[in-house]
């Protein structure tokens, strides 16, 4: 079982700890729910060092890239980032990530902990560009620092003005006392904050010099759970629910990030999905009555016939009802439709809407 550098930190701030993706990672601290409002209203940091990054580079990195992924990568500035999947040759989800332009010729990857070894063997196996490709995957760390009061906490621990860095860009620059740390302003909450990539060495320091500057803002530090119910609010996709090989974007509802103004792995299968409409797509949902959906529960119509299935609920912390996402037959995805859960036995009352969920 893999530990990240803060495995002891997190152990003396009484964290639980879980097996997530071959890493001992911290589930929760104080609860879900207080760790969820704690982002929601204030400020809270995450020790997501178990995903993977990836270096693209050299000549023939942008083809490779292209080729690879389904949003448009030569639209991006040095300094971008960009939400992207990496699409199998059916035009399913190898797995969805955030790529950053670093340079010219120069990017990287920063991937799904789970996918680490696979999404790398991908991208191998479709290197017919000639470019390079590093995992530094063991060589970095992440931190992502959440919530409304994220710019005034941090920013004392730099010289540069985070307010002038716009969202999905980053800056390499100086932070609590190292040079050539990645700052983006970036994330997986929906609350507003920044992410910071740096070297394993320089995270313990790091992350006892952001809880100092918070804590007159009173900054918690956060688990996965509460990420994962922070994610689902906003109607975000997780790999492995929502996304996965054999789901394509069109029907996970990432038609935005798929560009047809080039040519891609799979990109004739899902121009088709585009054109034509798929047989299923991506819901969310809130019940009426009460009860609490989780992954896999059946989803029926009125009529007692099973449509589709739910892929993520829980109980929202922020909102005090019960929602979810799930996969239903197209013709029974409008919004303002009543569905029914099936949970334990009991058909569940819910109705589907848009995220995000308020």
């Amino acid at each position: 079982m893999k530990k990240t550098t803060l495995f002891d930190s997190h152990v003396s701030l009484g964290a639980k700890m879980v097996d997530f993706a071959g890493f001992l990672m911290p589930i929760q601290y104080d609860g879900v729910k207080s760790e969820h409002l704690a982002v929601k209203q204030n400020i809270g940091v995450f020790d997501v060092s178990h995903m993977g990054e990836f270096l693209v580079f050299g000549k023939g990195a942008l083809e490779l890239l292209q080729f690879c992924l389904s949003n448009d990568v030569s639209t991006l500035n040095n300094g971008e980032a960009q939400y992207n999947c990496l699409l199998n040759d059916s035009g399913g989800i190898v797995d969805d990530l955030i790529l950053y332009k670093l340079s010219k010729e120069r990017y990287m990857l920063v991937v799904n902990a789970s996918n680490i070894e696979k999404d790398c063997d991908y991208l191998l196996s479709k290197n017919t560009y000639g470019a390079n490709i590093k995992n530094v995957s063991d060589q970095y760390s992440l931190l992502s620092i959440q919530g409304p009061k994220t710019l005034q906490s941090i920013q004392e621990l730099t010289p540069y003005d985070l307010s002038t860095i716009s969202y999905y860009s980053f800056v390499v620059t100086e932070f609590s006392g190292f040079n050539d740390i990645i700052i983006s302003n970036t994330g997986y909450t929906g609350c507003g904050g920044f992410e910071i990539y740096c070297k394993n060495s320089q995270l313990k320091e790091i992350w006892n010099n952001i809880m100092l500057a918070g804590s007159s803002y009173d900054i918690k530090p956060i688990g996965l759970a509460a990420r994962d119910t922070l994610r689902l609010e906003m109607g975000f996709c997780l790999y492995g629910n929502e996304l996965s090989d054999d789901i394509t974007p069109i029907e996970a509802g990432l038609g935005w990030i798929t560009k047809f103004s080039k040519e891609f792995n799979g990109c004739k299968i899902l121009k088709e999905q585009k054109e034509k409409g798929v047989k299923k797509k991506l819901i969310g949902f809130e019940l009426i009555d009460k009860g609490i959906p989780r992954k896999g529960y059946e989803i029926s119509n009125k009529d007692n016939i099973i449509i589709g299935s739910v892929t993520s609920g829980t109980m929202s912390p922020s909102l005090g009802k019960a929602i979810g996402l799930g996969y239903v037959n197209s013709t029974s995805a409008k919004i303002n439709t009543n569905i029914y859960i099936n949970i334990r036995n009991n058909l569940i009352k819910a109705m589907i809407i848009k995220p995000p969920f308020k």
